[in-house]
C-alpha cells in the first residue's frame, strides 16, 4: 500500500474503524492518537491536531496547537489486537499549522541529517541489537530464569516469550535475524535486519512496543532499562552503521535488500582492516565526537550505571576489531566481504531515543569524512587491564562517568546542536539537567545499608 488511495480501499475491505497514530516526544516516549475510519480521509491530507505543550519537549503554552501526519508507507495492521476489529496504525511527522516541519519532532531531525548525508552521496544504514530483560513483575526485578549467553533453558518462559514476540514483528513486515539469550540472567536480545536509518527507527520503537506488549499479555514485565541488576551484564544497543552510495541503494551489510545495485563505501579490499577511506574517517569522527554526543545515545541517569569497566561496555574511547571492551568494533566475521564490512558503535542502549541517537552518531561520522578526520590505530588489548599511564601514552580517553558530566560536554558541542536543531538540543538538556537534580537529592538503599550504622 503506497497511495492514500491503497490505504482507504484497504481500511475499506477489511473494516478498520480505528486507526492509531504514533510518534515521538524528544525522550523516546511512544505516543499515540487513535482515529476513526470516519477521519482517516481528512487526516491523511491534513493531519490531526493535538496539544503540544502537553508532550514532553513539544511546544510551550502559547504555541501548542501542532499537527501529527500519518506517513503511509508506515501503514500496518497491529498484530496484537483483536482479529475480529482489527487496528491499524501509522508513525507521524509533526508539522506547524502553517504546513512547516515541526523543529521539536525527533523524526524530522533525523530525516534532515538522511539529507546532509545523501547530498555528500551516502544512504545510512543501521542495524541494531537491543538487549532487555524480562521481570516477574514491574515493581521489582524479580529474574524468571538464571541463564546465560545462548542459553537453552528447559521450560523456558522467556524462550517462548522472544518466539510470540518475532511472530509479531514478521507479521508485521519487520525482518528478525537471530533471538537468544544474553549474558545476564533474564536478559534476552532480538536482533533486526539492517535497514536504512529512519525505517529502522520507526522499527525500534515498534519492536519495543511489541516486546513490552507480549510480556504484559503473560503477565510479566519486559524492560529497556540499560542497568536494572547490580553486578550483571547491562543492556546495550550496539549498533551496526554502513554508508551505501546514494547513487544505486543496494543490500545492505546483513543481506537485506536495501535497493538494486550500489556498493559499500566503507569497504576496501586493498586495505589491511578492508577499510575504506571513508570508513576510517566516520570511525574518527566519532571517536572525537564520542563524548559530545553520549548524552543522547545514553541518555539516563541509569545508563552510566551500565558504562563501567567489568561487564563487557565500553568506558574508553578506542576502536578494534575484535577487543569488545572498546566503544568502536569493526567485526571481523566475514572478513574481506563487502557486504558485511560495518562499524559497530557499542555506547548506545536501548532506552535512547533511536531518532535523536541515529541522528547524532550520522553527524559525527559525517563531521570525520568532511574534515577528513585521521583514525587513531585500533587498541585490541583489552583497555579494563591497562594502567593509566599506558592509556595516556596511547591517548586513549574516557567517556563520560555519569549523566552529568555527559550534559557538560553535549552543551558545549555544535556538532549536536546542529544535528537535532536549537529546539530539540536545548529542550533536550533542560530535560536532562532537571532528571539529574532529581537523582542527586535522592537518598539509596546503597548508603543507607553502608553509612548508617557506622556514621
Amino acid at each position: 500500500m503506497k497511495t492514500k488511495k491503497d490505504i482507504l480501499k484497504f481500511v475499506k475491505k477489511h473494516r478498520i474503524s480505528n486507526i492509531q497514530l504514533w510518534f515521538t516526544d524528544i525522550l523516546g516516549n511512544l505516543k499515540c492518537c487513535a482515529i476513526t475510519d470516519d477521519e482517516l480521509d481528512s487526516v491523511l491530507d491534513h493531519g490531526k491536531g493535538f496539544d503540544g505543550s502537553s508532550v514532553t519537549g513539544y511546544a510551550e503554552a502559547e504555541e501548542s496547537d501542532i499537527l501529527a501526519k500519518p506517513d503511509i508507507s508506515t501503514f500496518k495492521l497491529i498484530p496484537w489486537e483483536n482479529k475480529e476489529e482489527p487496528v491499524a496504525r501509522m508513525i507521524c511527522d509533526v508539522f506547524t499549522p502553517e504546513g512547516e516541519p515541526y523543529p521539536g519532532c525527533p523524526r524530522y531531525a533525523l530525516k534532515r541529517n538522511i539529507v546532509r548525508a545523501k547530498k555528500m552521496g551516502f544512504v545510512f544504514y543501521v542495524g541494531p541489537e537491543l538487549e532487555y530483560f524480562y521481570f516477574k513483575r514491574k515493581d521489582k526485578p524479580e529474574i524468571l530464569d538464571e541463564g546465560s549467553y545462548f542459553d537453552l533453558v528447559p521450560n523456558d518462559v522467556a524462550n517462548n516469550l522472544r518466539k510470540e514476540t518475532v511472530k509479531m514483528l514478521e507479521d508485521m513486515a519487520i525482518p528478525v535475524e537471530t533471538s537468544h539469550h544474553e549474558v545476564a540472567p533474564s536478559q534476552h536480545e532480538i536482533d533486526l535486519r539492517y535497514n536504512d536509518a529512519l525505517t529502522m527507527a520507526d522499527t525500534v520503537m515498534t519492536y519495543k512496543m511489541i516486546v513490552k506488549e507480549v510480556a504484559q499479555r503473560h503477565g510479566y514485565h519486559a524492560t529497556f532499562m540499560p542497568k536494572p541488576l547490580f553486578g550483571v551484564n547491562g543492556s546495550g544497543m550496539h549498533t551496526h552503521q554502513s554508508l551505501f552510495s546514494a547513487s544505486a541503494r543496494g543490500r545492505c551489510a546483513s543481506g537485506a535488500k536495501g535497493g538494486r545495485g550500489g556498493r559499500n563505501t566503507f569497504f576496501d579490499k586493498k586495505d589491511k582492516y578492508n577499510l575504506s577511506i571513508i570508513a576510517r574517517q566516520f570511525i574518527a569522527g566519532q571517536l572525537k565526537h564520542a563524548k559530545e554526543i553520549c548524552a543522547i545515545t545514553a541518555q539516563w541517569v541509569n545508563s552510566y550505571k551500565r558504562l563501567v569497566p567489568g561487564y563487557e561496555a565500553p568506558v574508553y574511547i578506542s576502536w578494534a576489531r575484535k577487543n569488545r571492551t572498546a566503544l568502536i568494533r569493526v567485526p571481523v566475521y566475514r572478513p574481506g566481504n563487502e557486504k558485511a564490512t560495518r562499524v559497530e558503535l557499542r555506547c548506545p542502549d536501548p532506552a535512547c531515543n533511536p531518532y535523536l541517537a541515529f541522528s547524532v552518531m550520522l553527524a559525527a561520522g559525517l563531521e570525520g569524512i568532511e574534515k577528513k578526520y585521521k583514525l587513531p590505530d585500533p587498541v585490541e588489548p583489552n583497555i579494563y587491564k591497562m594502567e593509566m599511564e599506558e592509556r595516556e601514552r596511547k591517548g586513549v580517553r574516557a567517556l563520560p562517568v555519569d549523566l552529568l558530566e555527559a550534559i557538560r560536554e553535549t552543551e558545549k558541542s555544535k556538532l549536536v546542536r546542529e544535528a537535532l536543531g536549537e529546539h530539540i538540543f536545548t529542550r533536550f538538556l533542560r530535560n536532562k539537567m532537571k532528571e539529574w537534580d532529581e537523582h542527586r537529592i535522592q537518598v539509596t538503599s546503597h548508603e543507607i545499608k553502608k553509612y548508617l550504622p557506622v556514621l
